[in-house]
């Protein structure tokens, strides 16, 4: 049987003047803390932490010693940081600056991938978030060069990289030395194919 394998990329710079998860983790709330603190601390959205603990009637009053169910995607999150790794394998060859991880770039991209999986699409330009510069934007972050790759069908870090690293607009985007972040986003659809995004900014 042949394998389908497909890939795109797209980039753009702007001049301003002005996820299947594994069993959910828990954790116990200490004294100050807010769902964003134990957001940012496990590296997950607050909306999908919202949406893993029913039980919390208002998710701005949370107390001591309240159990909060955490998503567990760490699965995912390895596959993700590998394709952080082989990125920066490739920009090292050439003497380029590494890219920083942005966890908040990365869950971005991940929702890509899982809304190309929804949607039944495939196209930098999504019918839930716009373009890929307008969906960074919708979740406040903020750049001067922005570009994104995506891919589905390859079933490992190792060969969505070969993939892109074998088409000169994908290369391009993994090597350029505009970018200073990435955010990688993997989801799988029900029958195992992974969807892959790659995000790459250069903040303010």
């Amino acid at each position: 049987m042949n394998k389908k394998f497909f890939i795109s990329s797209i980039f753009i710079f702007f001049i301003l003047i002005v996820p299947v998860c594994a069993e959910a983790l828990t954790y116990i709330v200490q004294s100050g803390d807010s769902l964003w603190r134990i957001a940012v601390k496990y590296q997950v959205g607050v909306s999908e932490i919202i949406a893993a603990n029913p039980q919390i009637p208002n998710p701005a009053l949370i107390y001591p010693g309240q159990k909060v169910n955490i998503p567990n995607i760490t699965d995912i999150k390895a596959l993700e940081t590998e394709v952080v790794r082989l990125v920066n394998v490739e920009r090292s060859k050439r003497g380029l600056m590494l890219l920083t991880e942005n966890w908040q770039l990365s869950r971005i991209a991940r929702y890509k991938s899982q809304d190309m999986i929804n949607k039944n699409y495939f196209s930098h330009t999504s019918p839930t978030y716009g373009s890929p510069f307008q969906m960074i934007e919708s979740f406040g972050i903020k750049f001067s060069a922005a570009g994104e790759n995506i891919a589905y069908g390859q079933n490992s870090p190792q060969a969505v990289m070969t993939a892109w690293m074998n088409s000169p607009g994908h290369k391009a985007n993994i090597l350029s030395p505009s970018y200073t972040q990435i955010g990688v986003g993997l989801a799988k659809k029900s029958n195992g194919t992974c969807y892959w995004t790659q995000h790459f900014i250069k903040p303010y």
